[in-house]
């Protein structure tokens, strides 16, 4: 157990050097979706080959560095998800995509013990081959700082977090700083929260500050629920130390002794790895009791929520950790003034407790060079959808939409047209080709009626159909409402009838007037943020794509061709030869005709289930 600062530096400096004495360094993937195609065997083969081979391979830091020695690891998320397994190669910067058990033989021997790349496992995009991860277009216009070691540490090691000058900030805010100088920095910083409100954290640490009761409490926001968002998990799983240290500070600048991580049950290798992570830092004495030797006393505590959307906003959150039932309240008094167990209670995201040591050891000024003045520094995003490069990306704010559906993402799949981004997941809008040029930033998404939310892009194209669009938002909404107020409880209900009836070919003239009606009393009246913005999805679609809602109800006809019971299915008598297979397969008795005779579908019996369309050998049945 750590007693002073100085035995910290010792420390450091002694892991520091078994880590640079690593003359390789294989990084394997262990975020959640490579572990899904099979990271962790990877791992284990990896390890079996080199140890049967008589190759140094070192799983962990060793006090005494082992000279000439392989690092194997299993890093956090590597971000390019979509090719994972994924594996990087140091110090060559090599990624390996795609890895497959049978691969690892290949690795060890040509890799490892040769030192050549191996080209059929790198990143291939129209024949140019990218060795270098940095050099792949997915990265490279990347700014990764919350994410610059996930991918590149051990994501279960405190030694590794150690070695690359982890618990810096810490020891700085502990030893070089009082309370007010460490608010005052992140006030400069002006770092805004980013689990969607964009609350400049600073104010919020001042006001819990100032409070005369004398305990409080520092809470993280784990929850997470939009659908499509990872972000968070990512950092909790690649890097839970530089979150915990962020926690550990603003406990430090706000009076607080004790902090709680609420996560999602949905989420059980990041609560491993922060249990891992507190288990680890206690060990070393960074947690718990007179830290460093210090007055300074800071324990953590884990609580897992049971899944419920509801429980992301502020007092529903505080709510559940206390073993009650997840349930916004009225405000005020406001979280920063009677939070958990009615005490003042700083309460930040995953995302914003990262940004923290770097800008304490960094410095606000530092912090500012990225971004736009108003909202300065980067954002991670969940990038996801109908669009070529999937994954984790991070890049600084007031980046526009462009560069990161075009330049990073890689466009459209197929060669499709696109047509719309969902930001800001079911409290946010959607955007289109003619706002692409927005920068990525709280105010401006503000005046575009959107809003950066946790930060899930879900990208469309010219096949999506607007109107399902709204009505899966809607449905997702409907179900996590926690019921306490009128206006969501019941209003998000009616509208989401509303919307089912459209799709299902029922709509009605007043339609679309009604569920706007419907919108603007629930933002007014709801009782939480997430009730007051749960009808953005349906407001923005209305406001954008208003013809595909027309198109629906007058028309019974869905522009793009997905909505089921809106397809009409016919065939073409010319192309018919009247083998009978398609009358034969049709589950209703909706096909009749003659043989060697075009036959014909009764619509009214059709129930579009399309059997008949992949039936037919001359393709003379077609959907519109």
């Amino acid at each position: 157990m750590l007693k002073n600062r100085e035995e910290l530096h010792t420390l450091r400096r002694v892991f520091s050097e078994s880590l640079h004495a690593e003359k390789k360094k294989i990084l394997v993937c262990a975020g959640t979706g490579c572990i899904a195609g099979g990271s962790l065997e990877i791992y284990d083969e990896l390890k079996h080959l080199m140890e049967q081979r008589g190759i140094q391979c070192d799983v962990e830091l060793a006090h005494e560095p082992h000279e000439g020695a392989v690092g194997l690891k299993k890093s956090g998320c590597h971000g390019f998800c979509e090719m994972g397994p994924l594996m990087r190669i140091e110090p060559q910067g090599y990624l390996y995509t795609k890895v497959k058990l049978e691969d690892c033989e290949e690795i060890v021997e040509k890799t490892i013990v040769r030192g050549e790349h191996i080209e059929r496992l790198a990143y291939q995009k129209g024949g140019v081959v990218q060795m270098r991860q940095e050099d792949i277009p997915f990265y490279k216009k990347q700014t990764r700082v919350v994410l610059e070691h996930t991918g590149h540490i051990d994501a279960t090691s405190i030694k590794e977090y150690l070695a690359i000058g982890g618990y810096e900030a810490l020891e700085k805010a502990l030893f070089d700083m009082t309370s007010d100088e460490i608010i005052h920095e992140i006030t400069e910083s002006n770092l805004r929260g980013r689990g969607g409100g964009g609350f400049p954290a600073g104010r919020k640490w001042s006001q819990v500050k100032r409070q005369k009761e004398p305990q409080k409490y520092v809470v993280c926001n784990g929850d997470e629920g939009d659908p499509g968002a990872f972000m968070d998990r990512s950092i909790m799983e690649g890097d839970p130390h530089r979150m915990i240290e962020g926690m550990m500070v603003a406990g430090l600048a706000c009076g607080a002794n004790e902090g709680y991580i609420y996560v999602r049950a949905e989420y059980p290798m990041a609560v491993e790895r922060l249990r891992n992570a507190i288990a680890q830092a206690m060990e070393f004495g960074l947690l718990g009791d007179h830290i460093l030797g210090s007055d300074f006393s800071f324990h953590l505590h884990i609580n897992r929520g049971a899944g419920a959307f509801v429980c992301g906003e502020g007092s529903a959150l505080t709510a559940s950790i206390e073993g009650k039932r997840g349930m916004p309240r009225v405000k005020p008094p406001r979280t920063v003034e009677q939070g958990l167990f009615e005490k003042p209670t700083v309460l930040n995201n995953v995302e914003t407790f990262a940004n923290v040591p770097l800008i304490i050891t960094k410095g606000a000024a530092w912090y500012k060079t990225m971004g736009p003045e108003s909202s300065p520094g980067t954002k991670a995003f969940a990038l996801t959808g109908n669009i070529q490069n999937t994954g984790l990306i991070e890049v600084p704010m007031g980046t526009t939409l462009r560069e990161v559906i075009f330049d990073i993402g890689g466009g459209m799949r197929g060669d499709a047209q696109f047509k719309a981004v969902q930001i800001g997941g079911p409290s946010g809008g959607c955007l289109t080709s003619e706002q692409l040029d927005i920068p990525l930033d709280f105010d401006s998404l503000k005046k575009a009626d959107a809003m950066i939310g946790s930060g899930g892009l879900v990208v469309m194209d010219e096949n999506t159909c607007m109107v399902e669009v709204a009505r899966f938002f809607m449905n997702f909404t409907q179900n996590e409402s926690c019921g306490k107020c009128v206006p969501c409880r019941e209003g998000t209900k009616r509208m989401l009838e509303i919307l089912e009836r459209i799709v299902a070919g029922k709509g009605e003239t007043g339609d679309i007037e009604l569920l706007l009606d419907l919108a603007d009393t629930i933002s007014n009246t709801a009782l939480c943020g997430l009730g007051k913005t749960a009808a953005s999805p349906v407001v923005s679609t209305i406001k954008n794509f208003r013809s595909e809602y027309e198109a629906h109800i007058e028309q019974k006809r869905c522009p793009a061709g997905t909505c089921q019971k809106l397809k009409r299915i016919y065939i073409e008598a010319p192309e018919c030869k009247g083998c009978s297979k398609c009358a034969r397969i049709c589950p209703v008795n909706a096909i009749t005709g003659e043989l060697k005779s075009p036959y014909k579908i009764d619509p009214t019996k059709c129930i579009k289930c399309g059997a008949c369309v992949s039936t037919c050998p001359f393709h003379a049945i077609k959907e519109a």
